[in-house]
C-alpha cells in the first residue's frame, strides 16, 4: 500500500447552523468543523482504510490544537505537521443556501498555513512508494507558492505519484482572481489533474480540448473534470469518458470534490501500475464510479471530515470492481 501525503491548508469551517432571537436581534448559531481541502483529502484516504500523511502547518492556538487532534481522530498521521506561535490558524466561515450549495468567508491573512517554511520540507518524506496532493490554495502566497513547487519538484524527482486539485478560491487570491501562470505551473508537475468544469474554463480560455491535449503531452496522465450533479468527465492518452453521477438530495457539498479525489487517491494507493491501470479502461472507470460514490455519500451529511464514508458504508461499491 502506498502512502498517500496531503500538502497544504487545514483550517476551520465555520457553518451557520441556524438562528436564534435575542431582544430586537436575530443572531447566527455557529459550529466549527475540521476543513481545508487537502486536509479533507488526507481524511477521506484515511477513513477509506488508507495510510494518509497531513503536511502543513496551523498555530499554536485553539483552533490549530483542533485540527490536529480531528486528524488524528480520523486516522491520519500529522508527525510531518508543525505549529507557530508568530500567526494564528486559519478560519472560513461557510454559507450554505437551500439546495446545500456553499459560499465561503475567509479568514487567511498571513495565518499559519502560509507560512510553513521551505526549508522544513525534508527530500526523505517522498519516494516511489507515496502519492503526493496538492490544492491551489498554496500558491496565493508567493513566499508559499514557493515552497509549494519545491515540494512538488522534489516529489518528482524522488518517483512520487503526484495529484493537484486545482479548488480555486479566488477571493484568496490578492488580485481577486487566480494568477493563471501560476497555478499552470503547479499543474505541469502531476500526472493526475482535478478541475472543476469552471476551473478548466477559466484555465483554458475559449480552446478546452487543446488545453487538455497540451496537459496530456506533458506530464499529466489523467484529468478529471466535475460538474456538479452532471458526469464526471475523464481524459487518459489511452480513453476518455463520462461517469454518471446518483441522484441524491444534497445536505452540504462542502467536502464533496474532496471526498472523490481522496477516494481515488486511496484506490491509487493499493495498486502497483498506474500506467497498466490508465490501458484498462473498464477497470479506470471501476475505480472512477467508486470515488462518485464517495463523494456523493459525502453530500448526504453536514461538515467535511465528519460526512466523508468509512469503507463499510460504501465497500459495496468495492467489492464491485
Amino acid at each position: 500500500m502506498k502512502t498517500v501525503l496531503c500538502f497544504g491548508e487545514a483550517l476551520v469551517d465555520i457553518f451557520t447552523i441556524g438562528q436564534h432571537v435575542d431582544g430586537p436581534l436575530t443572531l447566527p448559531n455557529y459550529r466549527q468543523y475540521p476543513g481545508g481541502a487537502p486536509a479533507n483529502a488526507a481524511v477521506a484516504v484515511a477513513k477509506l482504510g488508507g495510510q494518509a500523511k497531513f503536511i502543513g502547518q496551523v498555530g499554536s492556538d485553539a483552533f490549530g490544537r483542533f485540527l490536529i487532534d480531528a486528524l488524528q481522530r480520523y486516522g491520519v498521521d500529522t508527525s510531518l505537521m508543525s505549529m507557530t506561535e508568530q500567526a494564528k490558524t486559519a478560519l472560513a466561515f461557510v454559507l450554505l443556501d437551500d439546495d446545500g450549495e456553499r459560499s465561503f468567508a475567509f479568514y487567511r491573512d498571513k495565518t499559519a498555513d502560509l507560512l510553513f517554511p521551505r526549508d522544513q520540507i525534508d527530500r526523505r518524506w517522498f519516494n516511489a512508494d507515496s502519492i503526493v496532493h496538492f490544492c491551489s490554495n498554496t500558491l496565493t502566497d508567493s513566499d508559499m507558492a514557493e515552497t509549494t513547487e519545491y515540494a512538488a519538484i522534489i516529489a518528482r524527482e524522488a518517483g512520487a505519484l503526484l495529484s493537484v486539485d486545482v479548488n480555486l478560491r479566488h477571493n484568496l487570491w490578492p488580485q481577486g482572481h487566480a494568477n493563471i501562470e501560476q497555478v499552470n505551473r503547479l499543474l505541469s508537475h502531476a500526472q493526475i489533474l482535478k478541475f472543476t468544469r469552471e476551473e478548466l474554463h477559466y484555465l483554458a480560455g475559449d480552446d478546452e480540448q487543446a488545453y487538455i491535449k497540451a496537459l496530456l503531452a506533458a506530464a499529466a496522465q489523467l484529468i478529471l473534470i466535475t460538474d456538479g450533479k452532471q458526469p464526471v468527465c475523464y481524459h487518459s492518452k489511452h480513453h476518455q469518458g463520462i461517469i454518471k453521477p446518483p441522484s441524491i438530495t444534497a445536505v452540504d457539498t462542502t467536502g464533496a470534490g474532496d471526498a472523490f479525489i481522496g477516494s481515488l487517491l486511496f484506490s491509487l494507493s493499493q495498486i502497483e501500475a498506474f500506467d497498466e491501470l490508465l490501458k484498462q479502461q473498464s477497470s479506470l472507470e471501476a475505480l472512477l464510479f467508486f470515488s462518485v460514490q464517495c463523494g456523493a455519500h459525502t453530500v448526504t451529511r453536514a461538515g467535511a471530515f465528519t460526512a466523508m464514508p468509512a469503507f463499510s458504508d460504501v465497500a459495496h461499491y468495492w467489492k464491485s470492481l
